[in-house]
This record gives structure tokens, sequence and C-alpha cells, in this order.
């Protein structure tokens, strides 16, 4: 049993997915991005921040005292972040930017236990189709980007929009299965086994 500080449903559904049991704990911080920061960079910080910010959460409380993951995913066309569409103009921008282009997927994970922290990106290339308006339009209309980073859900709809990804699928769904099983490993938190 772990804590996710997460309220992320994506990432709930691939920890099932392993067999890991776990209690979520909600934690929020400032996700904006500090001026010249590095994707990569932005994205770790996030991770490391969120599990900061639940190992708080979980000291002032009575629960008893596991390992705590934490995770975060952000989109990245040609070196700009590409967070949650803020309306629909933002995510048709976003879109009609992907459209036709290769991208990175990049989610970071970080795992505490309150003594020490491990935390890691895995970044994956996603190429998309060229998206006529129409499409974009009606991906739009289904109301599936306004809460995924880059305004799209590889995991939903979104599959029709994607060509080709080179890496890892999970990690575009929201959580990198095989490094967080490695990562789960080194604080003897096994997998399969829903225990």
């Amino acid at each position: 049993m772990i804590y996710l500080a997460s309220q992320s449903p994506r990432r709930a559904e691939l920890l099932q997915q392993i067999g890991v049991s776990f209690q979520k704990i909600v934690c929020s911080i400032d996700e904006t991005p500090i001026a010249g920061e590095r994707p990569s960079d932005y994205v770790l910080r996030m991770a490391k921040e969120k599990a900061i910010a639940g190992w708080q959460r979980l000291l002032h409380s009575k629960k008893e005292k596991r390992p705590l993951l934490a995770s975060d995913t952000t989109v990245v066309f040609d070196g700009q972040i590409l967070g949650k569409p803020e309306d629909e103009n933002d995510a048709r921008r976003m879109l009609q930017l992907l459209s036709g282009q290769k991208h990175q997927v990049m989610t970071s994970i970080a795992l505490s236990d309150g003594e020490r922290a491990v935390s890691e990106v895995v970044t994956t290339e996603v190429v998309f189709n060229d998206l006529t308006n129409q499409l974009i339009n009606d991906y739009i209309a289904s109301g599936e980007p306004f809460d995924k980073a880059g305004a799209y859900a590889i995991q939903g709809y979104g599959a029709v929009l994607v060509a080709s990804i080179a890496g890892s699928f999970s990690a575009v769904v929201g959580l990198p299965l095989m490094e967080t099983a490695r990562l789960l490993s080194e604080f003897d938190v096994p997998v399969w086994s829903n225990s």
C-alpha cells in the first residue's frame, strides 16, 4: 500500500493495472513554470513539489507512514510547454500546433518515504496526423481536451489524432509503469499484489 498524491483517474487506473494498492492524498501546488525553465526541469519540479506537499499533509494527519508517489505530465512542442487548455480557443491553438508534427510528452515520477526520495523523467515522442479543422472542432466538442496537457488524451478519443509514438504509452497516459515499478521496488513495494 502506498499513497498517491494525484487526483488523476488515469494514474489511479494505471496503478491498479499493475496491482499496486494506494490511498489518494489531495494536495495542490502552483503549477506555473518559472521563466526560462527547461520543460524536463519543470515537470520534475512539479512531481517533487507534489510529493513534498503530500508528505506535509501526511505529517499533519494520523495516517500510517508509507511511501508516497507523485507524478506530473506535460506536453512539449518545439521547447514550449503545453499545459491544460484554458478554453476552446486555447485547445484549438494547441491542436493546430501539434497537427502533422512531432512533440514530446514528459512524465515525471517522484517517490518518497519521508527519509529518502527518488525521481525520474520519462520522455516519449509522439507524432500527430494532419488534423483537419473539422476533426479539431469535433474533438473539442467532445469535451475531452479540457483537462489534458496538450489538449488531448491518447487513451480516449484523442487516439485517432496520433500517427505514432516512440517510448512509453503509459507515460503519455500519465504514469510510466515500467519505471514506476522499478522505483517502487527500491522501497520494497511489490507490483501485481494488490496488498
